[in-house]
């Protein structure tokens, strides 16, 4: 019997103890989650994509000897240089490279010649840089010497030519940027330091 009640006893304090028990779990808060902070992104130091680079052809290109060929690469190079931040980011004198996309020469019934090409890319360091941009040259055409010709005696008009394309060495053309260019500052060397010499010091002593 006193076992009974001595079993009833713990039966009945174990649910009480419980219900003490989960108001304290439940007092607990949850942990918040942790939250990225959005900081604005880096721009000072990046040349983005579309900037003007000014160009220079390194090579005399014409149609007059009829050796320019679609898919032939031209050597050009940055005109001036590109500063920001007042630092010299692209150096005036770097290489690029060109292609040619179109090349047309004279011919008869007063055709002139024609010359197109796209900018690819210039030379950094050992990295290539993307670049766009076109450019072209269209001779004069003879329509009116055709015309004329034409006009009086066909077989003449037939020999009429119009004249070659050219885009001479140093020629200014147009590039962009065709991807974001990072770079990094690098401070100047500082001057080297040259001791003054003393007037006469260092020169053999009078005998």
């Amino acid at each position: 019997m006193k076992y009974a009640i001595f079993f009833a006893s713990i039966c009945m304090a174990a649910p009480l103890s419980a219900q003490n028990a989960a108001p304290a779990a439940q007092s607990a808060p949850a942990a918040a989650p942790m939250v990225a902070a959005i900081a604005p992104a880096t721009t000072a130091n990046v040349l983005r994509a579309g900037t003007e680079v000014p160009m220079i052809t390194r090579e005399d290109l014409t149609t007059k000897k009829k050796q320019l060929r679609v898919g032939q690469r031209i050597q050009i190079e940055v005109a001036g240089n590109i500063m920001q931040n007042g630092m010299v980011v692209v150096p005036a004198g770097t290489p690029g490279v060109a292609e040619l996309t179109e090349v047309r020469n004279k011919g008869m019934w007063g055709k002139s010649g024609y010359i197109a090409g796209r900018i690819l890319s210039m030379r950094m360091g050992d990295r290539q840089v993307r670049l766009t941009g076109t450019f072209d040259d269209k001779g004069v055409t003879g329509t009116a010497g055709v015309v004329a010709a034409v006009a009086t005696i066909p077989l003449v008009g037939f020999f009429t030519t119009g004249t070659s394309a050219s885009i001479p060495t140093g020629s200014a053309i147009k590039a962009f940027l065709d991807e974001d260019l990072a770079y990094t500052p690098v401070a100047a060397p500082a001057p080297i330091a040259v001791p003054a010499v003393a007037p006469g010091a260092g020169s053999p002593a009078a005998e």
